[in-house]
Formats: C-alpha cells, sequence, structure tokens
C-alpha cells in the first residue's frame, strides 16, 4: 500500500545550516495496516504526514500509495488520503455539523445530494453527533470537534488515512471512542497511520511503529521489535512493557 525510499523535505524558508525537516525515510505498510508514528515534538511526523496526504512534494526519494507514484502525483494522492489534523478549529468550515459535512454534496434536490445527505446523517449519528446536526460548530466539545472531522473525513472514502495526534487532549472516554472508530476502519481494510506522541493508547493496535528523531527514520518494524529502543529517542515505553514486557489492550 506505501512505499517510501529515501524521502526527504526541507521546508521553505530552512536557516542554512539546518537539516531538512524529514531526511532519508525508508519504509512500506501493507494494505489495510496501522502505522504508529511517534516521535517528540520537531522531529518531522507532521512534515511526513503532509507527504503521504499529497500536501507537500518530496525533494528527494520516492513514495508510492497504491497506484499513485511521487514525486508527480501529488493531486491524486490529495484525492486518495484525509488527513485530519490535530488542530481541529483549523479543518471545519461549515458553520454547523451539517454544513461541514455537506460542505462538498451536490445539491440536495438531486438524486445524489440526497444520497450524500443520508450519508452524513448517518455518519453524524455513528460519531455520536446526530443530536448536534444543526448546532454551530463552535459550540461542540473539544472531543465533538475532533469527531466532526473524523466523520467528514471519511465521508470521502479515503484510501488511506492520516492522523495527527488524534489522542491528544481527549478525556479517557473519549479515547476509547476512538481506539473503537480506528478498530471499525481496520476491520474495513482501511489503511491507517497515526500520529502520537504517547503510546499507550494505540500500541496495541498498531501492526508497525515508525519512530522519528531529529528528522530521521531511527525505529522501524512490529511494536515488540522496537519498544525496547524508543526510549532513546524521547518516547515513554507503555507501562506494561516496562513492567512485563507485553503490550496490553488500552483500558
Amino acid at each position: 500500500m506505501i512505499v517510501a525510499k529515501g524521502l526527504r523535505y526541507t521546508h521553505p524558508g530552512t536557516p542554512a545550516g539546518t537539516g531538512p525537516a524529514l531526511d532519508g525515510a525508508e519504509f512500506s505498510v501493507p494494505s489495510g495496516a496501522l502505522l504508529c508514528l511517534c516521535g517528540v515534538n520537531g522531529s518531522g511526523k507532521s512534515t511526513l504526514l503532509q507527504l503521504l496526504a499529497g500536501l507537500l512534494r518530496a525533494e528527494g526519494g520516492t513514495l508510492d500509495v497504491a497506484a499513485l507514484h511521487c514525486p508527480g502525483g501529488e493531486a491524486a494522492l490529495r484525492r486518495h488520503a484525509a488527513l485530519v489534523l490535530q488542530d481541529a478549529d483549523m479543518q471545519m468550515l461549515g458553520a454547523t455539523v451539517a454544513e461541514d459535512l455537506l460542505l462538498t454534496a451536490p445539491p440536495a434536490h438531486t438524486p445524489q445530494g440526497a444520497a450524500a445527505l443520508a450519508a452524513a446523517r448517518e455518519a453524524a449519528g455513528r460519531f455520536g453527533l446526530g443530536a448536534h446536526w444543526d448546532s454551530p460548530v463552535h459550540t461542540l466539545s473539544y472531543g465533538q470537534k475532533r469527531k466532526l472531522c473524523l466523520a467528514a473525513a471519511l465521508l470521502a472514502a479515503p484510501g488511506l488515512l492520516l492522523l495527527d495526534e488524534p489522542f491528544s487532549g481527549l478525556d479517557h472516554p473519549a479515547a476509547l471512542e476512538l481506539r473503537d472508530i480506528l478498530a471499525r476502519n481496520r476491520a474495513a481494510g482501511l489503511t491507517q497511520v497515526v500520529s502520537v506522541h504517547e503510546l499507550e493508547p494505540v500500541v496495541d493496535m498498531a501492526d508497525l511503529m515508525l519512530v522519528l528523531d531529529g528528522g530521521r527514520q531511527v525505529l522501524f518494524g512490529p511494536p515488540a521489535s522496537v519498544l525496547d529502543r524508543v526510549r532513546a529517542h524521547g518516547i515513554r515505553p507503555p507501562c506494561s512493557w516496562t513492567a512485563r514486557r507485553e503490550i496490553v489492550p488500552y483500558e
């Protein structure tokens, strides 16, 4: 599904003598897998997510997602992948829940528009937002805003879902809800990349882990093969791994 070879990117305006934001990432992720992308702030996680979303064009290396090849296929990749940002307020464009979910829908009086409306209402209900259908988005809680962004992304039926720090700021019940969504996506065969600082909420669901440090890929593989070495890169291993070398479900 995803094959990256030597990916390199430097943000415009980077001071001379400063290294690239991403330098030489090489990894592969099979279709339907969940990749846990981790690293401290400034490690290159968001840059890699933007490359995977087709929002940036690599200055070196190649990226293949499904049948799309980059550099060159970024426009098609933007249609294939959905990126959900950490800051929901930057992603919501509609004034209400309904408007945000129907931004790209055909006119309601057409058959296609009626189908889109039904799909949006179903998504709102599935994400616990049905009672907020006509609510202004600014009245939603933090967790509800995050769910709205995720619902809107999944309505587009992406082939690749990219989540930037989705557990950040969530309370425990909301984190459990998000895990349930990830599990349902995985059961449906959707390939997912989940960026995190803290491993605890997602590592048991991950097929693979990729660790970035200072823009460079330092670790990659199944969680059990990586967890003994993450602390050296500023990441805390799960408590169950430290205590018993086990990866247990988040509860």
